[in-house]
């Protein structure tokens, strides 16, 4: 008999994870052919992700399995971590950007983005980050297409504006160092604290909405907290703005 091993970590896609021996096995959705072709690309161009290995017996996709921490368990990490993590996002942004998906993919994400320049992770978060001898983002399903900014926005307030009770001083230097690693130009910089209001505002509504009318995952999940979460960081996020871009612009 094969052992599963139920794996923890994630939100909306934790259900049904398992690890057997040394690969992961996840539910198989309508987009999960585009999201191998595209993880697969960025692996060619040298953005490090769990290998795509097929799909298995049970139609379930199997990923190879890559040992580490989440950093969601050192959250917030160090400023020399949070620059490595911003250049991982630019890398993977970079290297997006020059993948051009078939024009049948399919794609499934949960909050509307307000461009397709490029095809993002849309989840580039503590939670989807594995540390050891090896640093890559997991969970790659929710990938579709979007912008750089929205999704630096969301991976920028992730790393660095997730605790609303923290000191929105130290928070700013945290911010610079992830956007510095990024090496953002001045454009980015003073766009990023309002287009963070925008994305952390569209975080909390997908839950509210959700919430009402019962659509899961995000319907418990406002239910065990993550609501009332995201509207604490939502207003830090927001009444901070001035804080965020003086750093930001400063560094």
């Amino acid at each position: 008999m094969v052992h599963e091993k139920p794996l923890s970590g994630g939100n909306a896609s934790g259900d049904g994870v398992v690890r057997v021996g040394e690969t992961v096995r996840k539910p198989w959705a309508a987009s999960t052919p585009s999201v191998v072709a595209f993880v697969n690309a960025l692996r060619t161009a040298g953005v490090d992700a769990p290998a795509p290995l097929g799909r298995d017996d049970e139609g379930r996709q199997i990923q190879e399995f890559v040992l580490g921490s989440l950093a969601i368990d050192v959250y917030p990490l160090p400023q020399p971590d949070l620059r490595r993590v911003g250049a991982m996002v630019r890398a993977i942004h970079d290297a997006s950007s020059t993948y051009e998906p078939p024009a049948d993919a399919v794609w499934e994400t949960a909050i509307r983005s307000p461009g397709d320049d490029l095809i993002c992770h849309n989840d580039l978060a503590p939670w989807n980050l594995l540390m050891g001898e090896r640093w890559m983002f997991i969970d790659w399903d929710a990938a579709a297409p979007s912008t750089r900014l929205w999704d630096l926005a969301y991976a920028a307030q992730a790393f660095t504006l997730s605790d609303p009770e923290r000191d929105p001083g130290l928070a700013a230097a945290d911010l610079a160092a992830f956007i510095d690693g990024y090496q953002a130009d001045d454009q980015i910089r003073h766009r990023l604290p309002d287009t963070m209001s925008e994305r952390t505002t569209a975080m909390y509504e997908l839950l509210r909405f959700s919430h009402e009318n019962g659509a899961e995952p995000w319907a418990s999940m406002f239910s065990e907290g993550h609501g009332e979460h995201w509207l604490h960081v939502d207003r830090y996020v927001r009444s901070h703005r001035n804080t965020w871009r003086t750093a930001l612009l400063a560094s």
